[in-house]
């Protein structure tokens, strides 16, 4: 990734001498925007736990996988706790999936998507991981985050569509 910036000649004064330096030999950076600064990685905590949460509502690694476009290994490996950093990118789109499915069910009309389902919620059992109600927001991406509660059985308030659109649901958000 490139850092976009103005760069321009310009005479500056050199601080220790007090002398001017030639002005074709000195690029003076007038500008760079948030968006053209790389971001590092970031904590996988609040990633995690959003994960987890999801698995909770029945939502497993593949289907999440899919929904996000990204590989089903990478889910798994977040889930597990085997990635302590995320990229930026991939943070917010789980953000967003997660802000859009917090309180849905995985869908449960084929013999697929039910055993999918209940195979989601066996690792969120065996695992103790909280639903996403019993999660706090607005410390999720604090590291070091703990949830004060543990797995409890949550059913939601529907069903998950099977398409997601990131775009789609932050352009919702806006206009709510």
């Amino acid at each position: 990734m490139s850092i976009d910036a103005t760069l321009v000649f310009a005479t500056v004064q050199a601080p220790a001498s007090g002398r001017r330096q030639a002005a074709s030999s000195v690029p003076v950076v007038l500008a760079v925007t948030s968006g053209t600064v790389p971001r590092g990685r970031l904590d996988a905590g609040g990633t995690r736990l959003r994960l987890r949460a999801l698995h909770v509502m029945g939502h497993g690694s593949a289907r999440i996988a899919r929904a996000l476009g990204v590989r089903e290994m990478t889910i798994r490996r977040i889930v597990r706790g085997d990635a302590s950093s995320v990229s930026p990118q991939l943070r917010d789109t789980v953000t967003d999936l997660y802000d859009a499915w917090w309180d849905k069910r995985a869908p449960e009309r084929t013999r697929a998507e039910r055993a999918a389902a209940t195979l989601a919620r066996r690792h969120a059992i065996a695992g103790n991981w909280c639903a996403p109600a019993a999660l706090d927001d607005d410390k999720l991406d604090i590291s070091g985050y703990r949830p004060r509660s543990r797995w409890r059985p949550a059913t939601g308030t529907g069903v998950a569509p099977d398409t997601y659109s990131p775009a789609h649901h932050r352009q919702r958000r806006k206009g709510a």
